[in-house]
Formats: C-alpha cells, structure tokens, sequence
C-alpha cells in the first residue's frame, strides 16, 4: 500500500511538475525585476559606499537564490551544483549583514569606542552594586556573550566577527565536501544513515549556524539604540527570514522524506525545497524594496568629504540717487551650493567589485575645493 501511494506520489508529482515550473518562473520573474531594480537604485545614489557595498551584496542575495532554484527545478541533475553556489553566496551574504550593521554604526572604530563605552557603563552600574560581582565579569569574558554581552566591549566585536567568518568558512567547506561525497556516492542527501555524510555535515552547519547567529543576535541587542535610525529590527527579521528559515525549511523536508511522510526520491525532496524558495524569494523581494529602500540615500550628505562644492556668482547692478546725480552700483553675491554626489551605475560597479566600496576617484578633484571653503 505504501508503494501505491508513492508511485502514486510519483505521478502527481510528475504531472505538476511542468506547472510548478510555470509558477516559480513567475515568482523568479518578479523577485530579479524587484531586486535588480532596487539594485540599480543604489548603485544609481551610490553616496555612502562604506555602508551600500554591502547592502547591495545582501539584496543580491535574492537574484542568486531564485536564479539557482529555478535552474534546479527546472533541471533536477543540477540540484547539488546548484545547492553549491546558493550556499557559498549565503555564507557570504551573512558576513556582510554583519558589516553593514558595523558600518552604519560608523565603522570598526566607532563601534569598538561604543562597545567600551558601554561596557564601562555596566561595570560602572555593578560597581556600586557589588564589587565581588564586577571582578567576576571581568574574570570570565567568554562567558560574558552568554550572561553579560554588554560588559564585554571590544571583545563582543571580535567574537562577532568570528562567528560569522567560521560560518562562512564552515559553509563553504562543506558544500564543496557535499559535492566531493557525491562522486563517491557517500552523500546521501536528505538521508539520515550514519554511513551517510549528509547528517554529519547538517549537524556542523546547524551548530556553525546557530552560533553565528547568536553571536548577530547579541552584537544587535547591545548595539540597537544607536541602530534606530536604519530600523534594524526589520531588516534583522528579513535578513533571518532568507537565510536560516530556507535552511531550516531544507532540514525539514528531509525528515519528513527519513520519516516516510514524503517520498525518499531525491528529486521530489530537492523540486520541493527550490520550488517553495521560488516563491519565498518574490515575498522577499517585495519586503527588501521597503526594508532597504535607496531613498535615505539620495541626499546623503557623506562628513568625509565626498560631496559637490559648486560655487555661483551673480551680479546685478543698481541705481542710487545722490541728490542731482545718479549712480550705478554693482553688487555681487556668491553662493556655494553642496551637493549629494551622483555616480553612473559603472562607477558604482566598479567601486563595488574592484575598490571594495571606496568613494569613485572623481570625489578626490572635490576635496581641495571642499577644504578651502570649510575654511572660508
């Protein structure tokens, strides 16, 4: 009877396939358009690269997820290779959430002066409470990102870093290990059987993952006051919602598949996984068009320096009465004008993948003239 049902399964799924093609297809239509637009919207305002570098390296992570899932859908022989790369880029895109959170706080500096000053704060307040309690804070920092993240100031910043490196590299590895077992037919993809290398490498990724992601967790709740103005919350949970949900919906097929719920056939699982990504990026996609929107900066006004001094002169003459005799005088007025600079989407680009975010070199013409008139 089990049989029957699966082959049954089998069918069904082989009848829809062809229309959840047509399906994901739309949703993959909808999530480059939205995404490749918002996109082309920052690279057109490209006036705060420290900060918009890695914004569009996590929007970017939208097209790649659907592009993959489509292409895996489509073609199931292509599933793992697809997997691969949507895995190495998810690695990636973690790490610059990260930097961005690091970058809109004002850069590594500032963020290692707010996370002392901080942490000053904390000891301070526990101080007064009870000395017996200060010095055990600061005798255990390790355990400090588990009970007191904000006493730990600049060490919270590198365990931080650390977590999200570790998951990249971790991610990375173990993609490239999947493929590597896959040759040798030891994968087992979805199967949960001990001479399988799938469960093993899931329980490291799962680990890695989650201490990434706590490590994003408790940098976010210490830093959040001064993170208001980008509203990180939102992003937080958009971010959450790509990565660790789509990581989580893949572990969950493939227990329901080990526990007989869904067919054990690979193909079902994975055409299962890619088909719900494929809709899940469209949803994304509409929320990052409201959650890291460009418009904050289209009349970004960057302190360093990277802005457009343009001066202007008029003249305009007047007549003055001076008893029997008239006179002309000329009065002049001079205004400087300070600009949000506006790059062409290749400047953007190229700033983007060869300078890793610098200001483009045409700002460095502005500054002697922007230094001269902070002086005036």
């Amino acid at each position: 009877m089990a049989s029957n049902y699966f082959s049954n399964f089998e069918g069904i799924y082989t009848n829809f396939h062809q229309s959840a093609v047509i399906i994901a297809g739309c949703s993959v239509v909808i999530a480059l358009v939205l995404s490749l637009f918002l996109i082309l919207q920052h690279l057109r305002s490209y006036t705060n690269p420290a900060e918009q570098k890695w914004v569009v390296s996590v929007i970017f992570m939208v097209p790649v997820y659907a592009t993959e899932s489509i292409i895996s859908l489509w073609n199931p022989r292509s599933s793992l290779a697809c997997d691969i790369l949507r895995n190495c880029y998810e690695a990636f895109a973690l790490y610059s959430f990260g930097r961005y959170l690091i970058a809109c706080l004002g850069g590594e500096q500032r963020v290692v002066e707010l996370l002392e000053n901080e942490s000053g704060q904390c000891l301070g307040k526990s101080l007064l409470e009870g000395s017996d309690e200060n010095h055990s804070r600061r005798q255990r920092p390790f355990c400090n990102i588990f009970l007191h993240p904000s006493t730990m100031g600049k060490d919270l910043l590198s365990i931080e870093k650390f977590g999200l490196v570790q998951y990249m590299i971790l991610k990375t590895v173990c993609a490239f290990l999947a493929l590597l077992l896959e040759l040798f037919g030891v994968y087992g993809d979805g199967e949960f059987k001990w001479y399988y290398g799938y469960p093993y490498i899931a329980v490291v990724l799962n680990f890695s993952q989650m201490w990434a992601l706590y490590c994003l967790v408790q940098f976010y709740n210490v830093t959040h006051e001064r993170l208001e103005p980008i509203k990180p919350l939102a992003k937080f949970i958009s971010f959450k919602a790509i990565v660790f949900a789509t990581w989580w919906q893949g572990v969950g097929i493939a227990l329901l598949c080990s526990f007989g719920v869904l067919p054990k056939e690979g193909k079902v699982q994975n055409g299962l996984q890619d088909f719900l990504i494929c809709i899940e990026m469209a949803i994304a996609a509409v929320a990052h068009i409201f959650v890291f929107s460009a418009k904050p900066y289209y009349h970004f006004l960057p302190t360093s320096g990277n802005v457009q001094v343009r001066k202007e002169k008029k003249k305009t003459s007047m007549k003055i009465d001076e008893g029997d005799k008239e006179k002309v005088a000329v009065v002049e007025e001079a205004t400087a004008q300070v600009e949000s600079p506006r790059t062409s989407i290749k400047e953007s680009v190229q700033d983007i993948v060869v300078e890793g975010g610098q200001r483009p070199s045409y700002y460095e013409e502005e500054e002697e003239e922007l230094s001269l008139f902070d002086r005036n």
